[in-house]
Protein backbone atom coordinates (compact mmCIF):
# COMPACT_ATOMS: atom_id res chain seq x y z
CA UNK A 1 0.00 0.00 0.00
CA UNK A 2 1.28 3.46 -0.88
CA UNK A 3 0.11 6.62 0.88
CA UNK A 4 0.95 10.12 -0.43
CA UNK A 5 4.59 10.90 -1.07
CA UNK A 6 5.60 8.97 2.03
CA UNK A 7 6.28 5.31 1.56
CA UNK A 8 4.26 2.59 3.22
CA UNK A 9 4.55 -0.84 1.60
CA UNK A 10 2.80 -4.03 2.60
CA UNK A 11 3.12 -7.05 0.33
CA UNK A 12 2.32 -10.56 1.48
CA UNK A 13 4.38 -13.07 -0.40
CA UNK A 14 7.20 -15.56 -0.22
CA UNK A 15 9.72 -12.99 -1.50
CA UNK A 16 12.75 -12.60 0.73
CA UNK A 17 13.87 -9.11 -0.24
CA UNK A 18 12.03 -5.94 -1.24
CA UNK A 19 14.04 -3.12 -2.80
CA UNK A 20 12.18 0.21 -3.06
CA UNK A 21 13.22 3.16 -5.18
CA UNK A 22 11.29 6.42 -5.43
CA UNK A 23 12.20 9.25 -7.80
CA UNK A 24 10.15 12.13 -9.23
CA UNK A 25 6.85 10.64 -8.15
CA UNK A 26 7.52 7.14 -9.47
CA UNK A 27 7.95 4.23 -7.10
CA UNK A 28 9.62 1.02 -8.21
CA UNK A 29 9.61 -2.09 -6.02
CA UNK A 30 11.83 -5.01 -6.91
CA UNK A 31 10.85 -8.29 -5.25
CA UNK A 32 13.65 -10.81 -5.04
CA UNK A 33 13.40 -14.54 -4.51
CA UNK A 34 15.53 -17.48 -5.50
CA UNK A 35 15.76 -17.40 -9.28
CA UNK A 36 12.86 -14.96 -9.56
CA UNK A 37 12.87 -11.17 -9.83
CA UNK A 38 9.67 -9.20 -10.31
CA UNK A 39 9.04 -5.48 -10.39
CA UNK A 40 6.06 -3.52 -9.12
CA UNK A 41 5.98 0.02 -10.48
CA UNK A 42 3.80 2.85 -9.21
CA UNK A 43 3.39 6.35 -10.52
CA UNK A 44 2.06 7.72 -7.25
CA UNK A 45 -0.86 9.53 -8.87
CA UNK A 46 -1.69 6.63 -11.22
CA UNK A 47 -1.12 3.14 -9.74
CA UNK A 48 0.03 0.54 -12.24
CA UNK A 49 1.11 -3.03 -11.66
CA UNK A 50 3.86 -4.40 -13.87
CA UNK A 51 4.69 -8.07 -14.39
CA UNK A 52 3.09 -9.44 -11.23
CA UNK A 53 0.65 -11.86 -12.86
CA UNK A 54 1.15 -15.46 -11.82
CA UNK A 55 -0.65 -18.72 -12.78
CA UNK A 56 -3.29 -18.23 -10.08
CA UNK A 57 -4.07 -14.74 -11.40
CA UNK A 58 -4.41 -16.18 -14.92
CA UNK A 59 -6.80 -18.85 -13.65
CA UNK A 60 -8.89 -16.21 -11.85
CA UNK A 61 -8.97 -14.12 -15.03
CA UNK A 62 -10.04 -17.15 -17.05
CA UNK A 63 -12.91 -17.83 -14.64
CA UNK A 64 -14.06 -14.21 -14.69
CA UNK A 65 -13.86 -14.07 -18.49
CA UNK A 66 -16.24 -17.02 -18.72
CA UNK A 67 -18.51 -15.84 -15.92
CA UNK A 68 -18.07 -12.30 -14.63
CA UNK A 69 -20.70 -12.88 -11.94
CA UNK A 70 -18.80 -15.78 -10.31
CA UNK A 71 -18.86 -15.59 -6.52
CA UNK A 72 -15.56 -15.12 -4.73
CA UNK A 73 -16.22 -18.30 -2.75
CA UNK A 74 -16.65 -20.32 -5.96
CA UNK A 75 -13.48 -18.86 -7.48
CA UNK A 76 -11.58 -19.50 -4.25
CA UNK A 77 -12.57 -23.17 -4.35
CA UNK A 78 -11.31 -23.54 -7.92
CA UNK A 79 -7.92 -21.92 -7.21
CA UNK A 80 -7.41 -23.37 -3.71
CA UNK A 81 -7.33 -20.00 -1.93
CA UNK A 82 -9.51 -18.26 0.63
CA UNK A 83 -12.17 -15.83 -0.55
CA UNK A 84 -10.31 -12.82 0.99
CA UNK A 85 -7.13 -13.86 -0.85
CA UNK A 86 -9.04 -14.05 -4.14
CA UNK A 87 -10.61 -10.63 -3.48
CA UNK A 88 -7.14 -9.16 -2.88
CA UNK A 89 -5.89 -10.60 -6.17
CA UNK A 90 -8.94 -9.35 -8.09
CA UNK A 91 -8.47 -5.86 -6.64
CA UNK A 92 -4.81 -5.94 -7.70
CA UNK A 93 -5.81 -6.87 -11.23
CA UNK A 94 -8.42 -4.10 -11.29
CA UNK A 95 -6.05 -1.43 -9.98
CA UNK A 96 -3.36 -2.55 -12.41
CA UNK A 97 -5.72 -2.20 -15.36
CA UNK A 98 -5.61 -5.90 -16.23
CA UNK A 99 -9.35 -6.14 -15.53
CA UNK A 100 -10.79 -3.11 -17.33
CA UNK A 101 -14.41 -3.62 -16.28
CA UNK A 102 -17.40 -5.92 -16.09
CA UNK A 103 -20.35 -5.90 -18.48
CA UNK A 104 -23.24 -8.01 -19.74
CA UNK A 105 -22.83 -9.65 -23.14
CA UNK A 106 -25.96 -8.65 -25.08
CA UNK A 107 -27.32 -10.45 -28.15
CA UNK A 108 -27.45 -7.56 -30.62
CA UNK A 109 -30.15 -9.10 -32.82
CA UNK A 110 -32.51 -9.43 -29.84
CA UNK A 111 -32.32 -5.70 -29.14
CA UNK A 112 -32.87 -4.60 -32.71
CA UNK A 113 -29.27 -4.35 -33.95
CA UNK A 114 -29.58 -6.70 -36.91
CA UNK A 115 -26.71 -5.43 -39.07
CA UNK A 116 -23.03 -6.04 -38.31
CA UNK A 117 -20.50 -4.48 -40.65
CA UNK A 118 -16.81 -3.73 -40.94
CA UNK A 119 -15.93 -0.39 -42.50
CA UNK A 120 -12.49 0.42 -43.86
CA UNK A 121 -11.81 4.17 -43.76
CA UNK A 122 -9.03 6.02 -45.58
CA UNK A 123 -7.95 9.32 -44.06
CA UNK A 124 -5.96 11.65 -46.29
CA UNK A 125 -3.43 13.19 -43.91
CA UNK A 126 -1.73 12.29 -40.65
CA UNK A 127 -3.02 15.43 -38.94
CA UNK A 128 -6.61 14.23 -39.43
CA UNK A 129 -6.05 10.82 -37.81
CA UNK A 130 -6.63 11.91 -34.21
CA UNK A 131 -9.63 14.03 -35.23
CA UNK A 132 -11.23 11.06 -36.93
CA UNK A 133 -10.64 8.74 -33.97
CA UNK A 134 -12.14 11.32 -31.60
CA UNK A 135 -15.21 11.62 -33.84
CA UNK A 136 -15.75 7.85 -33.75
CA UNK A 137 -16.00 7.90 -29.96
CA UNK A 138 -19.26 9.82 -30.35
CA UNK A 139 -20.98 7.19 -32.51
CA UNK A 140 -22.64 4.55 -30.32
CA UNK A 141 -23.08 2.15 -33.25
CA UNK A 142 -19.30 2.10 -33.72
CA UNK A 143 -18.18 -0.64 -31.33
CA UNK A 144 -14.51 -0.74 -32.33
CA UNK A 145 -12.17 1.66 -34.11
CA UNK A 146 -8.70 0.40 -35.02
CA UNK A 147 -5.84 2.29 -36.68
CA UNK A 148 -4.37 -0.32 -39.03
CA UNK A 149 -1.75 -1.01 -41.66
CA UNK A 150 -2.67 -1.57 -45.28
CA UNK A 151 -4.80 0.35 -47.75
CA UNK A 152 -7.16 1.80 -45.14
CA UNK A 153 -6.23 4.03 -42.21
CA UNK A 154 -8.91 2.63 -39.87
CA UNK A 155 -11.17 -0.39 -39.59
CA UNK A 156 -14.47 0.05 -37.75
CA UNK A 157 -16.76 -2.62 -36.38
CA UNK A 158 -20.35 -1.41 -36.26
CA UNK A 159 -23.73 -2.80 -35.31
CA UNK A 160 -26.78 -1.02 -36.66
CA UNK A 161 -30.53 -1.56 -36.70
CA UNK A 162 -30.98 -1.86 -40.46
CA UNK A 163 -29.56 -0.85 -43.83
CA UNK A 164 -31.09 2.63 -43.56
CA UNK A 165 -29.37 3.36 -40.25
CA UNK A 166 -26.13 1.90 -41.61
CA UNK A 167 -26.37 4.16 -44.66
CA UNK A 168 -26.90 7.17 -42.38
CA UNK A 169 -23.85 6.20 -40.31
CA UNK A 170 -21.75 5.84 -43.47
CA UNK A 171 -22.78 9.32 -44.53
CA UNK A 172 -21.70 10.73 -41.16
CA UNK A 173 -18.36 8.90 -41.36
CA UNK A 174 -17.71 10.17 -44.90
CA UNK A 175 -18.48 13.73 -43.79
CA UNK A 176 -15.68 13.73 -41.21
CA UNK A 177 -12.85 16.04 -42.24
CA UNK A 178 -10.00 14.16 -43.92
CA UNK A 179 -11.94 11.04 -44.92
CA UNK A 180 -11.25 10.24 -48.58
CA UNK A 181 -12.73 6.76 -48.99
CA UNK A 182 -14.75 4.05 -47.23
CA UNK A 183 -15.16 0.34 -47.98
CA UNK A 184 -18.02 -1.48 -46.24
CA UNK A 185 -18.37 -5.23 -45.70
CA UNK A 186 -21.69 -6.39 -44.24
CA UNK A 187 -21.61 -9.61 -42.19
CA UNK A 188 -23.89 -12.37 -43.54
CA UNK A 189 -23.43 -14.76 -40.62
CA UNK A 190 -21.17 -15.08 -37.59
CA UNK A 191 -19.43 -18.33 -36.61
CA UNK A 192 -17.62 -16.79 -33.64
CA UNK A 193 -17.66 -13.47 -31.81
CA UNK A 194 -15.79 -13.19 -28.53
CA UNK A 195 -13.56 -10.91 -26.48
CA UNK A 196 -12.27 -13.71 -24.26
CA UNK A 197 -8.49 -14.15 -24.40
CA UNK A 198 -6.73 -17.52 -24.45
CA UNK A 199 -5.15 -17.51 -21.00
CA UNK A 200 -4.48 -21.26 -20.88
CA UNK A 201 -1.38 -20.75 -23.04
CA UNK A 202 -0.16 -18.21 -20.51
CA UNK A 203 -0.58 -20.81 -17.78
CA UNK A 204 1.42 -23.36 -19.77
CA UNK A 205 4.24 -20.95 -20.61
CA UNK A 206 4.54 -19.24 -17.22
CA UNK A 207 7.94 -20.10 -15.68
CA UNK A 208 6.42 -20.63 -12.22
CA UNK A 209 3.47 -22.73 -13.37
CA UNK A 210 3.18 -25.99 -11.47
CA UNK A 211 3.02 -29.15 -13.52
CA UNK A 212 0.18 -31.50 -12.60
Amino acid sequence: MIEGMGLLCRYRSTFKTVVAFCKQGFLSLTLLSSGDIRTLGYKLSEPKIINLIDPIDLKILSILQNSGRSRLADIAEQVDLSAPAVMERVKKLEVGGVIKGYQAVVDATKVGKDITAFIGVSVGSQRDMDKFAAQMLRHLDVLECHHVTGDESFVLKVKSANTASLEKLLGEIRSVEGVTRTVTKVVLSTAKESQALDLNQGLLEHPNAKRK
